[in-house]
């Protein structure tokens, strides 16, 4: 994936908390508490790794929530929607099981949390955020980062 090129990724608790790999606080704007991939994912600390959303490039992520049946794989027709304006693009389960993490590029500065009457219910970031990583890929997405701004453009008109 794309993404593991990235010199910014920490571990995370089971709460969701970043970490760094000696197990201390990390922050999502303090580059000094990040590590790359190859040493995070040998460090055994906390539950699982989290990818940080940095200014220094246009990679984004679109966190949609209560979107998945985590039994039946169903998409709720709005999720369904975005995941298809969405195009080839990296996309994983979330950590809850029930939700999404669209991974892609577009010029997101301030993150935005959009919720609408029909159930939508989409946060979207670029910048000063960390973003907790399963692995776990959404049926047979591909390992690239497609550019998502129409899509952020979209919902945030």
């Amino acid at each position: 994936m794309e993404l593991k090129t990235r010199d910014r990724w920490v571990r995370r608790a089971a709460d969701k908390r970043p970490l760094t790999t000696a197990g201390k606080a990390a922050s999502s704007t303090n580059a000094r508490t990040w590590s790359t991939y190859v040493e995070a994912s040998a460090s055994h600390i906390g539950t699982g790794l989290g990818f940080v959303l940095s200014d220094v490039d246009d990679v984004v992520c679109l966190d949609l929530d209560h979107c998945l049946n985590p039994l039946t794989g169903r998409l709720k027709p709005w999720a369904a929607a975005i995941l298809r304006d969405a195009g080839a693009t990296y996309v994983e389960v979330s950590p809850s099981g029930d939700g999404l993490h669209i991974w892609g590029r577009a010029d997101v500065r301030h993150g935005r949390r959009i919720r609408r009457p029909d159930g939508t219910a989409v946060e979207i970031y670029g910048t000063g955020r960390y973003i907790a990583m399963t692995g776990r890929r959404h049926g047979s997405c591909p390992s690239i980062l497609a550019d998502l701004s129409a899509v952020v453009s979209k919902l945030t008109a």
